[in-house]
């Protein structure tokens, strides 16, 4: 695959305030106008395929009642995760539900706190403000913040100017601003595909270690995923944040390939091909909470 170019400037884990400052090229911008005449038409609903849903299971920890997500695998320990959706717990098959019930109680002041903090950041994400899709919009992209360019046009055309960083929209007559903003969203997805590739190669071959494939998720919090099949999936919204965030993702899962676990053999094999992630992971949880809303429930 060719390999895509990359600033200089995005190897800082923290150069947002200096990217922030650059300035587009242009001359001086007239103040925003809307470019859509059309009122917003909302996106036809499309249903999801089924997927098989996990049992839901309460279980009583002292005055809280406690609603989990229980699902089974092959592996030799039981795993917890906590995300939006709330706790996760993952057990081999072999394990009863009164054994898993004494896991969460041996756990839980663990569990009752990180889903207090992961609360807090919900209600903190909520209070960023929304992206407004106009002329001149600034939209996050791998650490820089790119111009976005609605140009009116015959047909529709999304191109993308990386030394001048910025993100040419064609909007055709009559295009409402959803369409516009699933444009861009696609553009991002597309981007992330290729990129994903190219970095999983890249720090399998550090790690000695083989993936069987690799998917693209739209979790709320959730960057990435591995099953003991080999199996890799990666948060698209990882495009919007600098290179060696999503390098330390990467490493991340690619590390479950060794270790199934977060044990210190695990953060020791993380280490090994990526030796700053404890700073890329505290980096990573403080800019998703600064990071604008684009696309709402899309996103």
């Amino acid at each position: 695959m060719k390999s895509r170019p990359v600033h200089p400037n995005q190897l800082e884990l923290f150069a947002q305030d200096f990217f922030a400052a650059l300035q587009p090229t242009q001359a001086p911008p007239t103040p925003p106008q809307p470019l859509f005449k059309a009122p917003p038409v909302p996106p036809r609903a499309v249903t999801p395929p089924a997927t098989p849903s996990s049992p839901k299971r309460h279980i009583q920890l002292g005055k809280t009642s406690l609603e989990y997500e229980l699902r089974r695998s092959s592996r030799r320990s039981i795993g917890f995760m906590i995300d939006d959706d709330g706790l996760r717990v993952t057990a081999p098959k072999r394990v009863t539900l009164a054994e898993i019930d004494s896991a969460i109680r041996a756990k839980q002041r663990w569990i009752l706190t990180k889903l207090s903090e992961q609360g807090e950041r919900r209600a903190q994400r909520e209070q960023v403000p929304t992206v407004e899709w106009v002329d001149g919009a600034r939209l996050p992209y791998l650490g820089l913040d790119i111009t976005l360019r609605l140009e009116p046009a015959p047909r529709s055309h999304c191109i993308y100017e990386q030394e001048q960083q910025v993100l040419r929209i064609g909007v055709a007559p009559g295009i409402s601003e959803w369409q516009v903003q699933e444009r861009v969203r696609l553009w991002y997805v597309d981007q992330a595909k290729g990129l994903f590739k190219e970095r999983l190669d890249l720090y399998a071959d550090k790690l000695g270690v083989q993936y069987s494939s690799v998917g693209i998720s739209s979790a709320g919090t959730r960057w990435g995923s591995c099953t003991d099949q080999g199996a890799i999936r990666l948060n698209w919204k990882l495009i919007h944040y600098a290179l060696p965030l999503v390098d330390y993702v990467v490493a991340h899962e690619l590390a479950h390939l060794i270790e199934m676990n977060h044990s210190p053999q695990f953060w020791a094999t993380v280490e090994s091909i990526y030796p700053d992630y404890e700073g890329a992971r505290e980096a990573l949880r403080v800019q998703s909470l600064k990071l604008p809303s684009l696309f709402g429930e899309k996103e």
